[in-house]
Order: structure tokens, then C-alpha cells, then sequence
């Protein structure tokens, strides 16, 4: 599987750079991009299915959790083995997709050109992060859920939520007239921001696709840090319900 969206990532990346004709790498590291936030989180979730859910559904926890050790080092195990398996992914997607682009833009030069460097790795790190929130998140409900189903339909649409809501608030204070009553819907929207992290917040692509480091986000340091405590929070909480967790 993570063979198949490595060829995806390549593949898409290329053929979106024969659509530009004038800013065919930016074009390019644009798509990989995507398609490196599509799928990885999708990955993480069917692993934490087959490490977490499936161990509860199968009852191999009559085993695995009869060792003389504390049930969070079971869970906190896993945990890491999905992120270092998810974070050497991204490296592999990160190295074969700047190859790519460097390819594509050896050929054409452009008046902006990318920034494969310290920004391109950057905006890989802020990935990375909108990942450990979301496989948190996954964590949590492999623990509570009673399905395994759940733990996909759960993260990819708290993945959706948290990546769009921001962008729709923003798009109400523009263009008011696009929706009746858009300041009540508008407020609505925005409760969200005291209950989910701002995901879209961690896409910070726009550094490395026109190479000004002036195009981060001027919260930053902010966004990062509310998304690492509420990843910790949601591990947390996730140690808590193993803990106190009945099994018939």
C-alpha cells in the first residue's frame, strides 16, 4: 500500500506539471503535496485498525495484556510504531516527490521558482504534525469504539472538519452574500475553533511553492502548539479510557 502511494504521488505530480506551462514545479510540488495529506492520514488510520481495533476484536488483548507491564505501554507502543512508520513514509514521499519536482524545473525556469531547502522541509515538518494529531485522534477511538469501522469514518471526517472549517469562516467574511444568514452561520463555525485545532492552519506549502518564507502564517508558532497539546491531550485521554476499560 505504501508502495502504491508512492508510484500515486509521482505519477500525479508529473502529469500536473504538464498542465502548467509556465510554472510547471510549483504546479507539481503542489499536487504531490495533496496527495501526501490525502493519503498518509488514510494510511495511519488502517494501521492503527490492524494494530489497535482489531486487536480488541479479535480478543488477542487476552494475551497481549497479561504481561507484567501497565496497559499505556501497550497502547503508547503502537502509538509510536504507527508514527515512525507514518514519518518514514513521509520521508520516502518527501524525497521522491522533491526529485520529481527538481526534475520538472530543470527543464523550465521559472520567474518564482521552488524552494526545495529549508522551506520545502518545513512545511514537511507542519505534515508531520497534522498527522500526530489526527493518529491521536485515531487512538482515542480504537480505544472507545466498539467497531473498527468507526475508526475511519471518525478521523477522516474529524480530518475534513478541522481542515476546512477555518477557510469556510474566512470565505463568510469575504463573500457574505453567498449563504442567507451568514453572520449566524459564520459564529457557528467559528465555536469549532474552541473545540478542534486548525489543521488548515498547518499548511504552510505557500513557502516552498513560491520560496518566501514571508508567506508563513504570522500565528505560527501558535497553530503549532495548539495542535501538539491537543495531540497530547487526545493521547492523554486515550491512556485514560485503556485504563479504565472493562473487557467481557
Amino acid at each position: 500500500m505504501s508502495g502504491w502511494v508512492a508510484v500515486v504521488v509521482v505519477i500525479v505530480s508529473y502529469l500536473a506539471a504538464q498542465f502548467s506551462g509556465r510554472q510547471p514545479a510549483t504546479v507539481a510540488l503542489d499536487a504531490g503535496l495533496s496527495m501526501i495529506r490525502l493519503f498518509l492520514p488514510v494510511v495511519g488510520v488502517l494501521l492503527l485498525q490492524e494494530l489497535l481495533s482489531r486487536e480488541f476484536d479479535r480478543r488477542l488483548f487476552l494475551s497481549s495484556l497479561t504481561y507484567p507491564r501497565p496497559r499505556h505501554f501497550f497502547l503508547l507502543g503502537r502509538l509510536c510504531a504507527v508514527l515512525l512508520l507514518l514519518g518514514g513514509l513521509l520521508l520516502v514521499l518527501a524525497g521522491a516527490l522533491a526529485g520529481v519536482v527538481g526534475w520538472v524545473a530543470s527543464g523550465y525556469e521559472q520567474a518564482t521558482p521552488v524552494a526545495l531547502g529549508l522551506p520545502y522541509w518545513i512545511s514537511i515538518a507542519f505534515v508531520m504534525v497534522d498527522l500526530f494529531v489526527l493518529v491521536a485522534l485515531g487512538t482515542l477511538l480504537a480505544v472507545v469504539a466498539s467497531t473498527p469501522s468507526f475508526v475511519l469514518i471518525g478521523t477522516l471526517g474529524f480530518m475534513l472538519v478541522a481542515r476546512s472549517f477555518s477557510a469556510i469562516v474566512a470565505l463568510l467574511q469575504r463573500e457574505s452574500w453567498l449563504v442567507e444568514g451568514a453572520e449566524t452561520y459564520q459564529s457557528s463555525l467559528g465555536l469549532l475553533g474552541f473545540l478542534l485545532p486548525d489543521l488548515a492552519a498547518l499548511d504552510v506549502r505557500a513557502i516552498a511553492l513560491y520560496g518566501q518564507m514571508d508567506l508563513l502564517p504570522q500565528q505560527w508558532a501558535w497553530h503549532l502548539a495548539t495542535a501538539v497539546a491537543y495531540g497530547v491531550a487526545l493521547t492523554a485521554l486515550a491512556v485514560w479510557a485503556l485504563a479504565r476499560k472493562r473487557f467481557a
